[in-house]
């Protein structure tokens, strides 16, 4: 006995399919924005924390004049998994993270010490010193980690 099923796949969109403007009628289109583009703030995309600490497990690497094979074996985690949290690709764990550092003669508290001070001076870049926190010109001098 065969099967007449189509062999489709049903696919969910995540996202609703932008719609296309010509498509809706002239009463629903958005109007135009109050604030003209010239004066809207500029839109500055935060660093990702996996990137930062990413980069630091790279930098301090290269600074050691060590492979990628001999920090993996030393922290005994996989060399593709290693490469992939220095490039930023896998939000690892802090087991992982202490096992890089540990591997190249850092404890996890400076990883993201520097991690941290890392995300200071690439914000501070856009923001200016001390935008948002307490007063201006004090700096904020703290880290906060959320799961």
């Amino acid at each position: 006995m065969t099967s007449h099923v189509p062999n489709e796949a049903r696919v969910i969109p995540l996202r609703p399919r932008a719609e296309r403007p010509e498509a809706r009628p002239a009463a629903s289109r958005p109007t135009a924005s109050p604030v003209p583009p010239e004066r809207r703030p500029p839109t500055v995309r935060e660093p990702l924390w996996r990137d930062l600490v990413g980069d630091v497990l790279r930098r301090e690497r290269l600074e050691q004049e060590r492979t990628l094979k001999e920090v993996a074996e030393a922290a005994r985690i996989s060399m593709p998994y290693l490469s992939e949290v220095e490039r930023g690709r896998k939000e690892a764990s802090s087991e992982v993270l202490a096992a890089a550092a540990g591997a190249l003669g850092l404890g996890l508290g400076d990883l993201l010490a520097r991690a941290q001070g890392e995300l200071v001076r690439l914000t501070s870049r856009h923001t200016g010193a001390g935008a948002g926190r307490g007063t201006p010109g004090t700096r904020f001098d703290g880290m906060c980690l959320a799961a």
